[in-house]
């Protein structure tokens, strides 16, 4: 199996842009950097390409060198997903999801199906025994969004590097329970979203944390919140406070009310 080799030009409107097998890759200048605009199977020499041509996006890059790391990484990507030999079929089978109406095998009792509206891996019998207790999930269905990562940390071999690496991103951030399980290794708020979540609860469990917040029409500048002791969302005491727009950012687990700044809305 030959490597994947992307090739780079500028399109029609100045862009720098990347063909890597049937993937288009445009560079869209941004405030931050480059935003990776991207596409399918567009037609024609790169030159010829515009930026209205993707509707796709991959997030953000800093700079064209970590424009060119990433479409390395997806020729990586590719390149090793060929070599795996994954095949596509049609199964009529009904999933968790709804009926099959594509699915690719991985390898024998591993297969991906694709429904109308999600998907996920079904493993066979033999194959779910193989995995991990904290990894197994009765029955053998996992979806698409995170229990995806489970089959994938359970069976290495049959995924490329890249889907490694995000499989242990995301059960390292979402299911740390079970990586630490798998691992026999504790990890810390630094290493999972959950973990950092969970230290966030304990610090703040007597902190009053906003759970919903609006602009306020009356008070120019200012955003209304409503808050309650550790952010629960439980029946508790609500509290509303005005907080300045400038100072108010949701945060990655929520934002601490200060009662010494932060004014008391009237009830």
């Amino acid at each position: 199996m030959s490597a994947i080799i992307p090739k780079y030009a500028i399109t029609a409107d100045g862009l720098l842009a990347a063909r890597v097998g049937d993937l288009a890759y445009i560079a869209v200048p941004v405030n931050d950097g480059f935003r990776l605009a991207s596409g399918w199977r567009l037609s024609g020499p790169i030159a010829v390409w515009t930026e209205a041509d993707v509707f796709g996006s991959e997030g953000t890059v800093a700079d064209e060198a970590a424009f060119r790391a990433h479409v390395r990484d997806v020729a990586i990507h590719l390149t090793q997903r060929d070599a795996l030999g994954r095949k596509e079929a049609r199964m009529r089978l009904s999933t968790p999801w709804g009926m099959s109406q594509g699915a690719t095998i991985y390898a024998e009792g591993v297969v991906f199906h694709s429904t109308a509206s999600h998907g996920g891996f079904k493993l066979d019998r033999a194959r779910n025994a193989g995995l991990h207790p904290a990894l197994r999930i009765k029955g053998g269905w996992y979806e698409e969004d995170g229990d995806w990562a489970r089959v994938a940390v359970g069976y290495p071999d049959l995924f490329t590097d890249r889907e490694n690496d995000m499989a242990t991103r995301t059960l390292r951030d979402w299911e740390p329970d079970a990586w630490e399980a798998v691992h026999g290794d504790v990890l810390t708020p630094e290493e999972s979203f959950v973990r950092d979540r969970e230290r966030f609860e304990r610090e703040h469990a007597q902190d009053w944390v906003v759970i919903s917040a609006i602009r306020s029409t009356t008070q120019p500048g200012f955003v209304e919140t409503v808050a309650t002791l550790g952010g629960q969302r439980d029946g508790s005491e609500r509290r509303t406070h005005l907080v300045s727009a400038e100072e108010y950012s949701a945060g990655r687990h929520g934002f601490v009310i200060d009662p010494g700044r932060h004014l008391p809305l009237a009830a």
